[in-house]
């Protein structure tokens, strides 16, 4: 059974820090794309960040150059470092593990969680606050 459990999150002033991390259970990262999705309130859920099993990483444009995913095969564990957090970084963030990797076409779902995306395993969620 795959299991994702996140930690970390909280409230931060605009300009602040903040890392997530996912730990993953039932499944390897060798063959398993980890990422980051996230939804605010009304809007779609989106991936932020991606790690596949050979290394290569993705990140939406919005992020690119303030966020770094990593991962430890040793601890089972995929950490998203968010630095220079905006106001609109606000919201619920999701770890999400699928085979291979997140195709093209689910890389923005409706719902952030397996029923409604149709496809991997996904936690439970985190929320990140991040205040003017």
């Amino acid at each position: 059974v795959v299991q994702l459990v996140e930690s970390g999150g909280g409230s931060v002033q605009a300009g602040g820090s903040l890392t997530v991390s996912c730990a993953a259970s039932g499944l390897t990262f060798n063959d398993h794309a980890m990422g980051w999705y996230r939804q605010a309130p009304g809007n779609e859920c989106e991936l932020v960040s991606s790690i596949s099993g050979d290394g290569s990483t993705y990140y939406v444009d919005s992020v690119k150059g303030r966020f770094t995913i990593s991962q430890d095969g040793a601890k089972n564990t995929v950490s998203l470092q968010m630095n220079n957090l905006k106001p609109a970084d606000t919201a619920v963030y999701y770890c999400a593990a699928e085979w291979g990797w997140f195709a093209v076409g689910r890389k923005v779902v409706a719902e952030c969680t397996r029923e409604v995306a149709g496809f991997g395993w996904w936690g439970q969620g985190t929320q990140v606050t991040v205040s003017s």
